[in-house]
């Protein structure tokens, strides 16, 4: 939303009252923000009085009751990483500091500079989520409004972490921030994005006429100018208050003399700034520069830089406080208006901001500053520069800010240092920052690094990028390059070997990822390394279990037990999470539910997003397996939700898969279809892991569901059948029970055969109970399919005595729907009717409509006397045909010719008085007939 500022705000900006707040759109803004997350964005041309609406506004803000957190962000290049965020959080309380989870506490203490490098080094998602986490803290007590000023000049630290927080932000938030730039123009809107989509609003400061400059202009230097005066200085300002101001400044300085005789008024904002500072002693000049330099300048930093007492640099600062160019706040100074810094900067000369950070980074104790002004005091690089410059990437790193290491980095690699390893510490922090394009472009062309163990590191890096922009082939290509490149290094050969083995899994070349993770495994061991071991060895028992060798439970018990939590690998090869997802997908539910959302309260304190999106989603699918779809649905909104956050439709392919799965679990068919259809369209032309085969099972289970068998099977690749599934585990084999009952139905009774075969091959090799208790339904859905409906009825007991030890409830009911139909068929009335209301009790409680419907309908006919006449075969097709299946279908499963299902039916009409199947389906319908 976006809007121009009305004339009464406008008015009242003259002398920054808090009326300007009192605009009904303004009021509005801070209205909305005690209920829900709301954003304003103050844009307009420099000088135009977004400052001052801005202080107005937290003025009125406070007296509303809001807890303010400001920051003003300066243009200076020497800015520290998080200064803005520190600004932020340093009018917050040690009380609510306290109330932090411990590694989110060290992470902002480390921000406010009030710890040291004492404890783990600090991600810069634990930041994030310790900013969100106070935030929250903050907001029980009282609305919190987040308030930055020029945010154009945020530092990249800072503006990931708020960026981060704001999109989380739930309950009383205000974020109301400035942003220089031509109205409509702004970046701001790019990243400054709320959970509400029309939370956020744009108002753009307009120019002042001439009636409201002559009031301003007369309010601020308490005299009034001549009409054409200020219509000359409207004019040439634009409308512009500050340039409007400083015009004036300059006319009655020149005296009272006849406009003709007047000289010429500055053409520009950089005019008047050249102007106001070159009424200044050179001393006095001198000093600003400095001032200009820093971020967060004080009298004492000056006076060493400077060689003088705080007395003399007092005196100069009053000097040009006096000439309205400084202000002095305590010990600090600041301009009054940033275009003062900026053109106190940019018209010294480049000598002079040389000897000025030169003579900074003397006297400057903190390595990070230090290191910046040294760089920008040079034009070439020397030692001295670059080892600053890396102890300050690495401390930057360290507290959590990868950006601003890449850019101390990308500093030394401008002055000259373009060795391969501060290339390879560049791109790595860019990496880490998220920059994935600036992480390759650091690393260039990886083939040309020398020695060979840095040019294996670069291309094994240059390979993770490629994966996180989804071109795993490139990627495995590059890794194994690096594999040869890093013969005769352990540690990175365990490290390419992992990745390599997850780019593998990743196009689905399974043996090769299980080969390589194995050596991975080996390689580890030999080193002697518990973190890495635990990793190769997590990894590796899950992709044996893909592979269909299931769960080597003594490996996983070992990485469990030499599992480190501060090794720092992706969450795919940290043991408890690959614990958690065994226990799940081999159906001990519960105690995997309570593992994930161990694992997910660890994920939370670190503001790991991408790994809680994917809990989200593994606690969705473990909620759908125990019966729970409204849990199912919440979890699964949150992973959508997460990946949206996130950004890009690649992050949203596995939330999407699993919403749409649960969605057809729900019965809203339409939902399940849409969300199954956007997934394989955002997966066509690639090969990705085994969920991507789930849009497909989502469609299969669905079409079952409704009773439409072949489309069922039309929904799946075919090609699984004739070698037989990879695996029938149930994260990865869900859909078969559905595949086998849909072949029953269209006659396919071979291969159905060999699918049930397999599940109960592997479920008694792998001691699965859900193996066993599906694969006993499918055979007796076989059994009866070919005749022996007897048979049929005992496997179908033995399936439901598996389920009873499966927490499992949606199976154990299609197990007891299929039962019933068995007991209705061998005349065993009463006892059908019980197992097929039992069925429809926990459809109907499960919130599963189209099974409960299914379940309806055959109690309905298990309650139906044989129509009069009938014999048991034509009673069977009259069943048959009546529940939709084809002439085809029928000869099938009864083992006759489709010629004598036609003379069935014949008979049938004539015997019921009827001409169409049509009829015939609510003949068989209706009670007592």
């Amino acid at each position: 939303m976006r809007a121009a500022l009305p004339a009464a705000m406008m008015n009242a900006m003259s002398d920054a009252s808090p009326q300007a707040a009192d605009d009904p759109q303004v009021a509005g803004f801070l209205s909305a923000a005690t209920s829900a997350p709301t954003g304003l964005i103050i844009e307009g041309d420099a000088g135009i009085g977004k400052t001052t609406l801005w202080l107005s506004l937290l003025q009125t803000a406070r007296t509303r009751g809001f807890q303010v957190l400001t920051a003003r962000v300066g243009q200076a290049e020497s800015v520290m990483a998080f200064a803005a965020l520190a600004d932020l959080l340093g009018a917050v309380s040690d009380e609510h500091f306290a109330a932090l989870p411990p590694l989110q506490r060290l992470a902002l203490d480390r921000v406010l500079l009030r710890a040291g490098a004492d404890g783990p080094a600090t991600d810069q998602r634990v930041v994030a989520a310790g900013f969100v986490s106070l935030l929250h803290i903050l907001a029980a007590d009282a609305p919190v409004l987040i308030a930055i000023d020029d945010v154009q000049w945020l530092d990249a630290s800072s503006r990931t972490a708020i960026e981060f927080a704001v999109r989380r932000l739930k309950g009383a938030f205000g974020v109301v921030v400035t942003e220089r730039c031509v109205p409509g123009d702004g970046t701001t809107a790019g990243w400054l994005t709320l959970e509400r989509p029309d939370g956020l609003i744009r108002v753009s400061v307009p120019p002042m006429d001439a009636g409201r400059l002559h009031a301003l202009i007369s309010q601020r230097l308490g005299r009034t100018l001549t009409r054409p005066v200020v219509l000359r200085i409207a004019e040439m300002s634009g409308g512009n208050p500050f340039y409007a101001l400083e015009l004036a400044h300059t006319h009655v300085n020149s005296g009272d003399s006849p406009p003709a005789a007047e000289p010429p008024l500055p053409a520009t904002l950089a005019d008047v700034v050249r102007r106001r500072v070159g009424l200044l002693d050179d001393a006095t000049r001198t000093l600003l520069l400095g001032v200009a330099c820093v971020a967060d300048p004080t009298v004492e930093l000056l006076a060493r830089a400077h060689g003088a007492s705080t007395d003399e640099i007092t005196a100069g600062l009053e000097r040009a406080e006096a000439a309205g160019i400084v202000v002095l706040e305590g010990n600090r100074v600041r301009f009054t208006h940033p275009l003062l810094a900026g053109g106190v900067y940019t018209d010294a000369g480049p000598t002079a901001r040389r000897a000025m950070h030169r003579a900074i980074a003397s006297v400057e104790s903190h390595p990070e500053l230090r290191a910046r002004h040294l760089a920008l005091a040079a034009s070439s690089g020397d030692d001295e520069i670059f080892a600053a410059l890396d102890q300050a990437a690495d401390s930057a790193r360290a507290r959590g800010a990868p950006a601003a290491a890449a850019e101390l980095m990308d500093l030394a690699l401008g002055l000259g240092a373009h060795d391969p390893m501060r290339r390879l510490k560049a791109a790595e922090n860019h990496f880490l920052a998220g920059d994935t394009a600036k992480a390759a472009a650091a690393l260039g062309e990886v083939g040309s690094i020398e020695p060979p163990i840095l040019r294996a590191m670069a291309t094994s890096l240059l390979a993770t990028v490629r994966m996180y922009d989804n071109e795993h082939r490139q990627a495995v290509d590059l890794l194994r390059s690096a594999l040869d490149d890093a013969a005769d290094n352990v540690p990175v050969q365990v490290q390419v070997l992992l990745r390599l083995s997850f780019a593998l899994n990743s196009i689905g070349e399974l043996d090769d990822a299980r080969r390589y993770a194995r050596d991975a495994v080996k390689l580890a061991e030999e080193l002697g390394f518990p973190g890495a071991t635990s990793a190769a060895l997590a990894w590796a028992v899950h992709v044996d279990f893909q592979c269909g060798r299931g769960l080597d439970e003594t490996a996983l018990a070992r990485a469990m037990k030499l599992y480190d939590s501060t090794f720092d690998v992706p969450i795919i090869f940290r043991a408890p999470f690959v614990h958690a997802l065994a226990m799940s997908w081999t159906g001990r539910l519960e105690q995997a539910h309570q593992e994930l959302t161990a694992v997910r309260g660890v994920c939370l304190e670190r503001g790991a997003e991408s790994d809680m999106m994917a809990i989200a989603g593994f606690l969705a699918i473990n909620h759908l397996w125990r019966g729970q779809i409204t849990d199912a649905e919440a979890e699964a909104a949150e992973a959508v939700e997460r990946a949206e956050q996130l950004g890009g439709d690649d992050v949203l392919i596995i939330p999407m898969t699993v919403r749409g799965a649960i969605a057809a679990y729900a019965g809203r068919v339409d939902d399940a279809r849409a969300d199954a259809r956007w997934v394989l369209a955002a997966v066509r032309n690639r090969k990705a892991s085994h969920i991507a085969d789930w849009p497909g099972m989502t469609l299969c289970f669905l079409e079952e569901s409704l009773g439409n068998h072949r489309e069922a099977l039309a929904a799946l690749d075919d090609s699984f059948i004739a070698a037989g599934p990879p695996t029938t585990e149930l994260m990865y084999a869900w859909h078969l029970p559905d595949a086998i009952e849909a072949m029953v139905g269209v006659g396919r009774l071979d291969d159905a055969e060999i699918l049930t075969a397999a599940l109960e091959r592997n479920g008694v090799e792998h001691d699965r109970r859900w193996m066993r208790a599906v694969g006993a339904r499918c055979r007796a859905m076989l059994l009866a399919a070919r005749g022996d409906v007897a048979a049929a009825e005992q496997m179908a007991h033995r399936a439901i005595s598996e389920h009873d030890h499966l927490p499992m409830p949606f199976e154990r009911a299609r197990t007891r729907l299929l039962l019933g139909q068995l007991q209705r068929r061998l005349r065993q009335k009463a006892t059908a009717a019980k197992n097929l209301t039992d069925a429809l009790h926990t459809f109907e409680q499960l919130g599963t409509p189209l099974w409960a419907q299914r379940a309806r309908s055959e109690l309905a006919r298990a309650v139906v006397a044989p129509a009069e006449g009938l014999t048991p075969s034509e009673q069977k097709v009259a069943e048959m045909a009546a529940a939709g299946a084809t002439n085809k279908d029928i000869a099938a499963a009864m083992f006759i010719s489709s010629k004598t299902v036609e003379h069935n039916l014949t008979r049938i009409y004539r015997k019921l008085g009827i001409s169409s199947r049509a009829e015939l389906g609510r003949r068989m319908d209706q009670p007592g007939l």
